[in-house]
């Protein structure tokens, strides 16, 4: 699987119902930190042991902010694990040990 691309607030909303687990960066074209952690966000959705999850990005400056106002972000890049329409883990910041046990928590 690869990591698909939320562009709208509808979109967002159908895939975090979907009864999937779904795990969604949050980020910036302009981050820093976004850009440096994407490539193991990527890693993580191409991995067999991670098939059962759902990988997507939002980038919180397009549609006015609407995604990220609906979820709250307030720090880039921000990682969400939802689960039939509920949030269950957050993580805030670049930090590839801890964004491998969010995912991890995705797999139960």
């Amino acid at each position: 699987m690869t990591v698909t691309v939320i562009e709208s607030l509808d979109q967002f909303r159908s895939v975090i119902n979907s009864g999937k687990p779904v795990v969604i960066d949050f980020w910036a074209t302009w981050c820093g930190p976004c850009k440096a952690i994407s490539p193991i966000f990527e890693k993580f959705s191409e991995a067999g042991e991670f098939s059962g999850i759902e990988f997507y990005k939002v980038d919180t400056d397009l549609n006015d902010g609407e995604i990220a106002q609906e979820v709250g972000i307030r720090a880039m890049p921000t990682f969400m694990y939802f689960k039939d329409g509920n949030k269950i883990d957050e993580l805030v910041g670049a930090r590839p040990q801890e964004l491998e046990k969010l995912v991890r928590t995705a797999l139960v």
